[in-house]
């Protein structure tokens, strides 16, 4: 049997960067037909690790739209040395195009870039995601008009329930997404692998006072429903036409009493039997189709 031909042309510069021996923080086991590499924890941080005011960014889906976006700063992309480069082509082009370095490395200082997480063969250290104050976003409501729509995510713990809520939240049309500055998960990377990638598109604006906030969308003429499982009135009896603000509570301390005070209306969803109560993420899901099912 003929091994297969190399149809690469090797006279063609690589899309890659290289940074010398990728064995060099690698230590291997004693001698045989099967070597496995075993990575040096310390010494593959310090090589390739983020450093201060930097994030690691795993995953394709992670990267590819975090490149999209463009809001991120990129110091540099990992790639697996054993992963498939076709598989990556994309996503190595707009490095190029952009001039972010890409260091293939071996999978195994991957895992320690990011221990526990399905990386996928590639990482990229990255700046944080920008974060406006919401003052921006009330400028932009003065443009916008009518039929605005805010979503305002208060107290929120689990990153995987905000980047499913901020995921949904783009499907559904949402304007804007208010988070809490303080005493809730912020936009880290786990954020952005839950939306799969959709957190670097997202209209994020941060909040210092959210009860100041909704008196302040009260007066710019919006109606402001909280979502809580106590609420007397159904979600399927609102009216979501005009501005609406939505707040969807967190998932142990629901609305805070300030804040809940500030609420028009509060509106629950009715319960067959048995539980009394969704996931955060699926309350406010349900919630955010019901506005878009009213706007048409």
């Amino acid at each position: 049997m003929t091994s297969p031909k190399n149809t690469r042309d090797r006279g063609k510069k690589p899309p890659f960067k290289k940074t010398g021996d990728l064995r060099e923080n690698i230590a291997y086991k004693a001698p045989g037909a099967n070597k496995k590499r075993v990575v040096k924890k310390t010494e593959a941080m310090e090589a390739h690790g983020p450093g201060a005011g930097q994030e690691v960014l795993a995953g394709v889906h992670c990267v590819r739209e975090a490149l999209k976006a463009g809001r991120r700063r990129f110091h540099r992309i990992h790639i697996a040395d054993t992963t498939s480069r076709d598989r990556l082509r994309t996503i190595i082009g707009q490095a190029g195009q952009l001039k972010i370095a890409v260091v293939p490395l071996p999978p195994e200082v991957l895992d320690q870039l990011c221990p526990d997480v399905r990386h996928q063969g590639i990482v990229a250290i990255v700046g944080p995601l920008p974060l406006p104050k919401a003052d921006t976003a009330l400028q932009k409501m003065d443009l916008e008009g009518k039929n605005t729509f805010i979503l305002i995510l208060e107290s929120m713990e689990d990153p995987h329930n905000l980047g499913a809520l901020i995921r949904t939240a783009l499907c559904a049309g949402v304007d804007h997404i208010l988070l809490p500055k303080d005493r809730a998960v912020s936009p880290t990377p786990a954020v952005s692998r839950a939306s799969a990638g959709a957190l670097e598109h997202a209209p994020l604006y941060s909040v210092t006072n959210t009860t100041t906030l909704l008196r302040s969308l009260k007066k710019k003429g919006f109606w402001v429903a909280g979502l809580d499982a106590a609420g007397e009135q159904s979600l399927f009896q609102a009216d979501f036409t005009g501005n609406i603000a939505l707040v969807v509570g967190g998932e142990h301390k629901g609305i805070r009493p300030l804040v809940k005070k500030e609420c028009d209306f509060l509106l629950s969803l009715p319960m067959a039997r048995g539980v009394t109560s969704l996931n955060a993420s699926v309350a406010g899901g349900i919630a955010m189709y019901e506005v878009l099912r009213q706007r048409g």
